[in-house]
């Protein structure tokens, strides 16, 4: 999600707020070639970032303060994105080398270590799993979250494409993070938290690749689909959904809190992909839109009993002393999550972008007919 000074604005969320068009198609093939290119840097938002930045086109580390920095802030949460992407994609101008550089790390673990803080300050320190997970079976008959506002009639294609534009930082990646799990599991849990990733990871189909699937929706709802477009557009609430699993996935201490991230994502999935599926259909959105969410209904709705029983069970029975990292992993998901949720509808509520950046409005095609 990048723009940056010498190449033109995003094209995001634009059209009526109420009753947006639907965009046009990208050219075949176009998800293939963007995804393969190196992501580009985005603008600094203080110091850290810009400290970041420096590091990873070359330059000498500096002294900066994360003591002072707001851990859940713009700056230090685009500082740490960028710290972690290195292990994920390549950058422009960033030599692959920059990945195990020791400046750079040097750099992210203080910003680690306040972000994990400010996570354990905010959720209940516990070490009962069941406790953590019993909230997430069962769908409140009442929801106000983002996707039943998406579902309803005041959802529309502006608020579509903003959704998209959030969500494209992790979901043009999925599950790449929950991937560092792997080898730090043994038993009937590695083998079930494989059989979740073959899934994900398109059951051994290249064109099934969730993040292909992603890709392929975000240019049916006619967004680019280039890894990393829009991150200058993301606020940090989006980044911190995405930060926590890299922080979890990339630290084995914290096997327990990531086996915990990757349960929330299964076991909410289900419910959510249902109700965007019936948002896209009422906009009358193409096939290939629709299609990254019916894949999630019924695959993670298996998903969930195998991470549940599988998964956590099998890993709590070899190691019981990992439950207090599982239920902050659950909580502490669970809590971003909402968090970036109430920032999106107050946006929308105040009639004004979630985005960091106003949004640009985009050409398209005539638009098709909602199915009411």
């Amino acid at each position: 999600m990048t723009a940056t000074a010498d190449r033109p604005e995003a094209p995001v969320p634009g059209g009526s707020r109420h009753g947006g068009s639907a965009p046009g198609a990208a050219a075949p093939g176009a998800s293939a070639s963007r995804a393969s290119a190196p992501a580009p840097l985005p603008e600094e938002r203080g110091p850290l970032s810009a400290a970041v930045l420096r590091v990873l086109r070359g330059g000498a580390a500096s002294e900066v303060d994360v003591a002072g920095a707001d851990p859940l802030g713009e700056d230090l949460q685009l500082a740490l994105y960028l710290s972690y992407e290195p292990h994920y994609r390549a950058l422009e101008g960033v030599d692959d080398e920059r990945e195990w550089d020791p400046a750079l790390l040097a750099l992210r673990r203080p910003m680690e270590r306040a972000f994990l803080a400010a996570l354990r300050q905010a959720v209940p320190g516990d070490d009962d799993v069941a406790a953590a997970l019993e909230p997430l079976l069962v769908e409140p008959v009442d929801g106000h979250g983002v996707s039943h506002r998406l579902m309803g009639d005041d959802g529309t294609w502006e608020l579509m494409r903003e959704y998209l534009v959030h969500r494209s930082l992790y979901q043009l990646k999925e599950s790449d993070p929950q991937a560092w799990l792997i080898p730090r599991l043994e038993g009937q849990a590695k083998a079930s938290l494989v059989a979740v990733a073959y899934d994900e990871f398109g059951a051994g189909r290249g064109e099934r690749v969730h993040a292909r699937l992603f890709a392929d929706l975000m240019e049916g709802a006619g967004l680019d689909a280039s890894y990393g477009r829009y991150l200058d557009l993301a606020p940090a609430t989006t980044l911190a959904t995405v930060n926590v699993m890299s922080l979890f996935g990339l630290h084995r201490s914290l096997r327990g809190a990531a086996a915990g991230n990757f349960a929330v994502l299964e076991i909410t999935s289900p419910p959510g992909a249902r109700r965007m599926a019936k948002a896209l259909e009422r906009l009358g959105a193409e096939e290939r839109c629709v299609r990254f969410f019916t894949e999630h209904i019924e695959a993670d709705a298996v998903h969930e009993q195998v991470m549940r029983r599988d998964v956590l069970g099998d890993l709590l029975d070899r190691e019981p002393e990992l439950a207090a990292d599982m239920a902050f992993g659950i909580r502490a998901t669970v809590w971003l999550d909402e968090r970036w949720e109430d920032r999106v509808l107050a946006a929308w509520d105040e009639g004004r972008s979630s985005l960091r950046l106003a949004a640009v409005p985009a050409g398209g095609p005539p638009p098709a007919s909602p199915a009411r």
